[in-house]
């Protein structure tokens, strides 16, 4: 079974792209999914972030405002770092255990591993191949400030903490260009899948 490493900039469309693999039948790993799961209200993670930030974090039903964490943790890079302490190992944990699970079912040829940090967590040694959804940093702010509603502010704070998009294609065996219209990236994302699932007849 091939493990393909999904990945891009935030609002890079990456989130597109899966969802168009998942239309062509892809099996999909999500680690945002996963990192909503892990920090769910009472989970071992939820305590520790809680007890780190606070309880202004958290919304009226307990649960963790994920927007408000996320403006605090990309202002200050001590606060990423100590939420990414506890998150990381956890979501990595899930990870492992949801591709051995699938390797011993044996029915997917492929599994595609949607995670936006790929790269900065390490994970590209879990995966056979990277690909890497790019768009440009202009287009990038646009989107993102749209999609989030967030101000230019916190939309270049959440930029800047990720790797660089430059530097996130050298990692990649494939580039999806996502500068255009739909049609131009399904087209590029169907003749990848088409090809990994030729290989792994």
């Amino acid at each position: 079974m091939k493990v393909i490493g999904l990945t891009g900039g935030i609002a890079s469309g990456k989130s597109t792209v899966s969802n168009i693999l998942k239309g062509l039948g892809a099996y999909i790993i999500d680690a945002d999914e996963i990192s909503r799961e892990i920090i769910k209200k009472g989970s071992e993670a939820w305590k520790e972030i809680v007890d780190y930030f606070g309880s202004d974090i958290l919304l009226p039903n307990g649960e963790i405002d994920r927007k408000k964490l996320g403006n605090i943790v990309f202002a200050d890079k001590e606060k990423l770092d100590k939420l990414n302490a506890i998150t990381h190992p956890r979501i990595i944990k899930r990870i492992t255990e949801i591709i051995e699970k699938e390797k011993k079912k044996g029915k997917e040829k492929a599994v595609v591993l949607d995670a936006a940090i790929l790269v900065e967590m390490g994970l590209q040694s879990m995966v056979d191949e990277i690909w890497v959804v790019s768009v440009d940093k202009d287009m990038q702010i646009k989107r993102l400030i749209e999609r989030d509603k967030l101000s230019y502010e916190n939309a270049i704070n959440r930029i800047r903490v990720q790797m660089p998009l430059s530097e996130k294609v050298k990692y990649a065996d494939y580039v999806i260009d996502n500068s255009k219209d739909i049609g131009y990236i399904r087209n590029q994302v169907s003749k990848l899948w088409e090809r990994v699932i030729m290989e792994n007849n």
